[in-house]
Protein backbone atom coordinates (compact mmCIF):
# COMPACT_ATOMS: atom_id res chain seq x y z
CA UNK A 1 0.00 0.00 0.00
CA UNK A 2 1.13 3.36 -0.96
CA UNK A 3 1.16 5.20 2.34
CA UNK A 4 2.25 2.84 4.54
CA UNK A 5 5.33 2.16 2.62
CA UNK A 6 5.86 6.42 2.11
CA UNK A 7 5.44 6.60 5.79
CA UNK A 8 7.68 3.49 6.70
CA UNK A 9 10.15 5.40 4.35
CA UNK A 10 9.96 8.68 6.10
CA UNK A 11 10.04 7.70 9.33
CA UNK A 12 13.30 6.18 8.04
CA UNK A 13 14.99 8.65 7.01
CA UNK A 14 13.30 12.22 8.07
CA UNK A 15 15.62 15.56 8.11
CA UNK A 16 14.58 17.66 11.95
CA UNK A 17 12.65 20.08 10.86
CA UNK A 18 11.30 22.86 12.99
CA UNK A 19 7.72 21.73 12.08
CA UNK A 20 8.46 18.22 13.33
CA UNK A 21 8.96 18.86 16.69
CA UNK A 22 6.12 20.86 17.61
CA UNK A 23 1.79 21.18 16.73
CA UNK A 24 1.78 24.34 17.75
CA UNK A 25 -0.03 25.76 14.60
CA UNK A 26 1.58 29.55 14.69
CA UNK A 27 4.93 27.89 14.68
CA UNK A 28 4.13 25.15 11.63
CA UNK A 29 2.56 28.39 9.63
CA UNK A 30 5.84 30.04 10.24
CA UNK A 31 7.35 27.34 8.79
CA UNK A 32 5.17 26.77 5.81
CA UNK A 33 4.99 29.99 4.72
CA UNK A 34 9.39 31.11 5.19
CA UNK A 35 9.65 27.68 3.57
CA UNK A 36 7.85 28.46 0.34
CA UNK A 37 10.07 28.55 -2.68
CA UNK A 38 12.73 28.68 -0.17
CA UNK A 39 15.79 26.07 0.36
CA UNK A 40 15.30 24.58 4.27
CA UNK A 41 19.17 25.64 4.49
CA UNK A 42 18.48 29.09 3.49
CA UNK A 43 14.84 29.22 5.31
CA UNK A 44 15.48 27.60 8.66
CA UNK A 45 17.94 30.48 10.29
CA UNK A 46 14.48 32.82 9.58
CA UNK A 47 12.09 30.74 11.03
CA UNK A 48 14.44 31.08 14.31
CA UNK A 49 14.73 34.35 14.31
CA UNK A 50 11.40 34.83 14.10
CA UNK A 51 10.34 32.83 16.80
CA UNK A 52 12.91 34.37 18.85
CA UNK A 53 11.36 37.92 18.27
CA UNK A 54 7.86 37.14 17.67
CA UNK A 55 7.17 33.83 20.12
CA UNK A 56 3.64 34.39 19.62
CA UNK A 57 1.16 35.35 17.13
CA UNK A 58 0.15 38.37 18.80
CA UNK A 59 4.04 39.56 19.01
CA UNK A 60 4.32 39.47 15.11
CA UNK A 61 0.83 41.08 14.83
CA UNK A 62 1.48 43.97 16.95
CA UNK A 63 5.48 44.47 15.47
CA UNK A 64 6.46 47.34 13.29
CA UNK A 65 5.70 46.26 9.81
CA UNK A 66 9.92 48.16 8.90
CA UNK A 67 11.26 45.36 11.74
CA UNK A 68 9.32 42.49 10.05
CA UNK A 69 10.69 43.63 6.81
CA UNK A 70 14.04 43.55 8.23
CA UNK A 71 13.98 40.51 9.86
CA UNK A 72 12.81 38.97 6.18
CA UNK A 73 15.54 41.13 4.57
CA UNK A 74 17.37 38.75 1.68
CA UNK A 75 14.68 35.59 1.89
CA UNK A 76 12.94 37.38 -1.16
CA UNK A 77 8.93 36.96 -2.26
CA UNK A 78 8.82 40.12 0.29
CA UNK A 79 4.82 39.60 -0.01
CA UNK A 80 5.07 36.72 1.97
CA UNK A 81 6.18 38.47 4.78
CA UNK A 82 3.31 41.53 4.57
CA UNK A 83 0.79 39.07 3.97
CA UNK A 84 2.53 36.93 7.47
CA UNK A 85 1.63 40.32 9.50
CA UNK A 86 -1.75 40.91 7.78
CA UNK A 87 -2.52 37.49 9.00
CA UNK A 88 -1.55 37.69 12.39
CA UNK A 89 -3.29 40.67 12.65
CA UNK A 90 -6.66 38.87 11.65
CA UNK A 91 -6.05 36.03 14.26
CA UNK A 92 -5.51 38.48 16.87
CA UNK A 93 -8.35 40.82 15.96
CA UNK A 94 -11.12 37.78 14.80
CA UNK A 95 -9.86 34.65 16.26
CA UNK A 96 -8.86 35.84 19.78
CA UNK A 97 -5.78 35.29 19.30
CA UNK A 98 -6.30 32.07 18.98
CA UNK A 99 -5.02 29.87 15.68
CA UNK A 100 -8.10 28.68 13.89
CA UNK A 101 -8.66 25.33 13.95
CA UNK A 102 -10.62 24.82 10.60
CA UNK A 103 -9.06 24.57 6.82
CA UNK A 104 -11.84 26.93 5.93
CA UNK A 105 -10.71 29.54 8.26
CA UNK A 106 -7.01 29.01 8.33
CA UNK A 107 -7.30 28.94 4.40
CA UNK A 108 -8.74 32.47 4.33
CA UNK A 109 -5.88 33.76 6.28
CA UNK A 110 -4.12 36.39 4.09
CA UNK A 111 -1.26 34.40 1.84
CA UNK A 112 -2.38 31.25 2.96
CA UNK A 113 -3.47 29.11 0.17
CA UNK A 114 -4.94 25.68 -0.16
CA UNK A 115 -1.78 23.53 0.00
CA UNK A 116 -0.34 25.96 2.82
CA UNK A 117 -3.97 25.44 4.48
CA UNK A 118 -3.38 21.96 4.02
CA UNK A 119 -0.28 21.04 5.54
CA UNK A 120 -1.30 23.73 8.66
CA UNK A 121 -4.15 21.44 9.31
CA UNK A 122 -2.50 18.24 9.32
CA UNK A 123 0.55 19.08 10.58
CA UNK A 124 -1.29 20.76 13.56
CA UNK A 125 -4.79 19.32 14.16
CA UNK A 126 -4.12 15.56 12.13
CA UNK A 127 -7.24 16.69 9.63
CA UNK A 128 -7.31 15.02 6.60
CA UNK A 129 -6.28 17.68 4.07
CA UNK A 130 -3.85 16.03 1.32
CA UNK A 131 -1.15 18.40 0.40
CA UNK A 132 -0.21 19.45 -3.23
CA UNK A 133 2.88 21.08 -3.53
CA UNK A 134 5.51 21.19 -6.78
CA UNK A 135 7.26 17.78 -4.81
CA UNK A 136 4.01 15.84 -4.66
CA UNK A 137 3.59 16.85 -8.08
CA UNK A 138 6.39 15.25 -9.14
CA UNK A 139 5.89 12.05 -6.98
CA UNK A 140 2.51 11.18 -8.38
CA UNK A 141 3.63 12.08 -11.79
CA UNK A 142 5.92 10.16 -12.29
CA UNK A 143 5.04 7.20 -10.15
CA UNK A 144 1.54 6.76 -11.78
CA UNK A 145 2.55 8.36 -15.43
CA UNK A 146 0.07 11.00 -15.34
CA UNK A 147 0.55 13.22 -18.38
CA UNK A 148 -1.77 15.84 -17.34
CA UNK A 149 -0.41 19.50 -17.13
CA UNK A 150 0.49 20.13 -13.54
CA UNK A 151 -0.34 23.83 -13.95
CA UNK A 152 -3.92 23.33 -15.81
CA UNK A 153 -7.27 23.22 -13.98
CA UNK A 154 -7.82 20.11 -15.31
CA UNK A 155 -4.52 18.46 -13.98
CA UNK A 156 -4.77 19.72 -10.62
CA UNK A 157 -8.36 17.40 -10.23
CA UNK A 158 -6.57 14.63 -11.59
CA UNK A 159 -3.64 14.97 -9.19
CA UNK A 160 -6.09 15.70 -6.43
CA UNK A 161 -8.66 13.13 -6.79
CA UNK A 162 -5.35 10.36 -6.92
CA UNK A 163 -3.67 11.74 -4.00
CA UNK A 164 -7.16 11.43 -1.89
CA UNK A 165 -7.56 8.13 -2.93
CA UNK A 166 -3.57 7.32 -1.84
CA UNK A 167 -3.80 9.34 1.67
CA UNK A 168 -3.61 7.38 4.60
CA UNK A 169 -6.82 9.74 6.17
CA UNK A 170 -5.92 7.77 9.95
CA UNK A 171 -2.25 9.64 9.70
CA UNK A 172 -2.78 12.38 7.79
CA UNK A 173 0.00 14.17 9.42
CA UNK A 174 2.48 11.46 8.64
CA UNK A 175 1.34 11.04 5.04
CA UNK A 176 1.38 14.58 4.34
CA UNK A 177 4.94 14.93 6.06
CA UNK A 178 6.25 11.60 4.25
CA UNK A 179 4.95 12.64 0.36
CA UNK A 180 6.70 16.22 1.04
CA UNK A 181 9.93 14.95 2.24
CA UNK A 182 9.87 12.08 -0.64
CA UNK A 183 9.95 14.94 -3.24
CA UNK A 184 12.60 17.07 -1.56
CA UNK A 185 15.16 14.42 -0.93
CA UNK A 186 14.32 10.76 -2.89
CA UNK A 187 12.37 11.97 -6.43
CA UNK A 188 13.98 15.36 -6.95
CA UNK A 189 13.89 17.32 -9.89
CA UNK A 190 17.13 16.39 -11.47
CA UNK A 191 19.18 13.24 -11.74
CA UNK A 192 17.23 11.44 -8.77
CA UNK A 193 18.73 8.03 -7.65
CA UNK A 194 16.01 5.84 -8.43
CA UNK A 195 17.93 2.73 -7.81
CA UNK A 196 17.66 3.10 -4.03
CA UNK A 197 13.77 4.28 -4.59
CA UNK A 198 11.33 2.21 -2.51
CA UNK A 199 8.88 2.50 -5.71
CA UNK A 200 10.94 1.87 -8.71
CA UNK A 201 9.60 -1.84 -9.58
CA UNK A 202 6.50 -0.12 -10.22
CA UNK A 203 7.32 3.75 -11.05
CA UNK A 204 6.34 4.58 -14.63
CA UNK A 205 8.76 7.49 -15.35
CA UNK A 206 11.44 5.26 -13.89
CA UNK A 207 10.48 1.93 -16.15
CA UNK A 208 9.27 4.01 -19.67
CA UNK A 209 12.33 5.94 -19.21
CA UNK A 210 10.45 9.46 -18.58
CA UNK A 211 12.11 10.79 -15.59
CA UNK A 212 12.87 13.87 -17.16
CA UNK A 213 10.11 14.52 -19.09
CA UNK A 214 7.63 14.53 -15.97
CA UNK A 215 5.90 16.40 -14.27
CA UNK A 216 4.52 18.19 -17.11
CA UNK A 217 4.06 21.65 -17.49
CA UNK A 218 1.60 23.40 -20.31
CA UNK A 219 2.92 27.10 -19.71
CA UNK A 220 6.45 28.84 -19.79
CA UNK A 221 7.40 31.59 -17.71
CA UNK A 222 7.65 34.99 -20.07
CA UNK A 223 10.35 36.91 -18.31
CA UNK A 224 10.35 40.71 -18.09
CA UNK A 225 13.32 43.06 -18.13
CA UNK A 226 13.56 46.36 -16.21
CA UNK A 227 15.97 48.34 -15.49
CA UNK A 228 17.19 50.49 -12.37
CA UNK A 229 19.65 52.96 -12.15
CA UNK A 230 20.26 53.87 -8.11
CA UNK A 231 21.31 56.94 -7.28
CA UNK A 232 22.92 57.22 -3.18
CA UNK A 233 22.86 60.91 -2.42
CA UNK A 234 24.84 62.06 0.44
CA UNK A 235 26.71 65.03 1.83
CA UNK A 236 29.34 62.69 3.49
CA UNK A 237 26.91 62.23 6.32
CA UNK A 238 23.62 61.38 5.41
CA UNK A 239 21.86 59.61 2.61
CA UNK A 240 18.25 60.07 0.77
CA UNK A 241 16.27 56.63 1.19
CA UNK A 242 12.65 56.48 0.17
CA UNK A 243 9.93 53.09 0.50
CA UNK A 244 8.36 51.14 -2.23
CA UNK A 245 4.63 51.46 -1.31
CA UNK A 246 3.43 50.86 -4.56
CA UNK A 247 2.23 47.43 -5.23
CA UNK A 248 5.23 46.07 -6.78
CA UNK A 249 8.40 44.03 -6.52
CA UNK A 250 10.13 44.70 -3.29
CA UNK A 251 6.76 46.40 -1.90
CA UNK A 252 7.50 47.49 2.07
CA UNK A 253 10.83 47.34 1.44
CA UNK A 254 13.62 50.53 1.44
CA UNK A 255 15.62 51.95 -1.29
CA UNK A 256 17.69 54.90 -2.87
CA UNK A 257 16.08 57.12 -5.59
CA UNK A 258 16.41 55.66 -9.34
CA UNK A 259 16.41 57.12 -12.45
CA UNK A 260 15.92 55.67 -16.32
CA UNK A 261 19.14 56.82 -17.44
CA UNK A 262 22.40 56.08 -15.97
CA UNK A 263 24.15 59.51 -14.66
CA UNK A 264 27.49 59.90 -16.41
CA UNK A 265 30.35 62.72 -16.34
CA UNK A 266 29.25 64.05 -13.18
CA UNK A 267 32.19 65.99 -11.35
CA UNK A 268 30.47 65.02 -8.03
CA UNK A 269 30.24 60.77 -8.81
CA UNK A 270 32.20 59.54 -5.98
CA UNK A 271 31.59 55.63 -7.28
CA UNK A 272 29.83 54.01 -10.16
CA UNK A 273 29.22 50.52 -10.43
CA UNK A 274 28.98 48.49 -13.93
CA UNK A 275 25.26 47.04 -14.70
CA UNK A 276 24.65 44.14 -13.19
CA UNK A 277 22.08 41.16 -13.07
CA UNK A 278 19.48 39.67 -10.57
CA UNK A 279 16.78 37.01 -11.57
CA UNK A 280 13.56 37.18 -9.89
CA UNK A 281 10.83 33.92 -10.96
CA UNK A 282 8.95 36.67 -13.42
CA UNK A 283 11.88 39.30 -14.32
CA UNK A 284 15.11 39.75 -14.93
CA UNK A 285 16.69 43.44 -12.96
CA UNK A 286 19.23 45.27 -14.47
CA UNK A 287 20.77 47.60 -12.07
CA UNK A 288 23.55 50.16 -11.16
CA UNK A 289 24.86 52.27 -8.67
CA UNK A 290 25.83 55.53 -8.35
CA UNK A 291 27.57 57.16 -5.56
CA UNK A 292 27.15 61.02 -5.45
CA UNK A 293 28.11 64.04 -3.27
CA UNK A 294 25.69 66.84 -2.50
CA UNK A 295 27.22 69.73 -0.52
CA UNK A 296 23.16 70.04 0.31
CA UNK A 297 21.03 66.91 0.52
CA UNK A 298 17.44 68.11 -0.75
CA UNK A 299 14.94 65.43 -0.32
CA UNK A 300 10.80 65.19 -1.10
CA UNK A 301 8.30 64.80 0.83
CA UNK A 302 8.22 61.23 0.92
CA UNK A 303 12.21 60.49 1.25
CA UNK A 304 14.38 60.09 4.41
CA UNK A 305 17.64 61.59 5.59
CA UNK A 306 19.55 59.01 6.70
CA UNK A 307 22.89 58.09 8.29
CA UNK A 308 24.73 55.08 7.77
CA UNK A 309 24.02 53.58 11.28
CA UNK A 310 20.58 54.52 10.33
CA UNK A 311 20.70 52.60 6.62
CA UNK A 312 21.50 49.28 8.61
CA UNK A 313 18.55 48.95 10.33
CA UNK A 314 16.09 49.25 7.44
CA UNK A 315 15.01 46.54 5.22
CA UNK A 316 16.62 46.91 1.68
CA UNK A 317 16.01 44.53 -1.06
CA UNK A 318 19.12 41.99 -1.04
CA UNK A 319 21.00 44.10 -4.34
CA UNK A 320 20.85 47.08 -2.33
CA UNK A 321 21.56 45.64 1.15
CA UNK A 322 24.77 43.71 -0.89
CA UNK A 323 26.17 47.28 -2.14
CA UNK A 324 25.75 48.97 1.51
CA UNK A 325 27.68 46.76 3.80
CA UNK A 326 29.98 45.33 0.75
CA UNK A 327 31.25 48.51 -0.81
CA UNK A 328 29.21 51.53 0.50
CA UNK A 329 31.26 51.46 3.74
CA UNK A 330 34.37 51.39 1.93
CA UNK A 331 33.85 54.72 -0.06
CA UNK A 332 32.15 56.23 2.88
CA UNK A 333 35.94 57.45 4.47
CA UNK A 334 36.94 58.34 0.70
CA UNK A 335 33.66 60.35 0.44
CA UNK A 336 33.98 62.36 3.69
CA UNK A 337 38.19 62.69 2.86
CA UNK A 338 37.85 63.92 -0.74
CA UNK A 339 35.10 66.36 -0.24
CA UNK A 340 35.92 67.93 3.00
CA UNK A 341 37.27 70.91 1.35
CA UNK A 342 35.04 71.49 -0.93
CA UNK A 343 32.19 71.74 1.94
CA UNK A 344 34.02 74.35 4.00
Amino acid sequence: MFSKKIIVWYLRNKRDLPRRNTRNPYKIWLSEIILQQTRVEQGLPYYLKFVENFPTVEDLANAHEDYVMKLWQGLGYYSRARNLQHAAQTIVNEHQGKFPKDFESIKKLKGVGEYTASAIASFAYDLPYPVLDGNVYRIISRIFGIYEAIDSNEGKKIFMKQLNELMDRSDAANFNQAIMEFGAIQCVPKNPNCNVCIFKDTCHAFLQNKIEQLPFKEKKIVKKDRTFHFMIFTDGKKFIVQKRNEKDIWQGMYEFPSSEKRLRDNKNIVHQTELQKHLLTHQNIYYDFTLIYQKKLEKENQQLLVNYEEILKLAFPKIMHDYITKKLNLYLPQTLKKNNGRSK
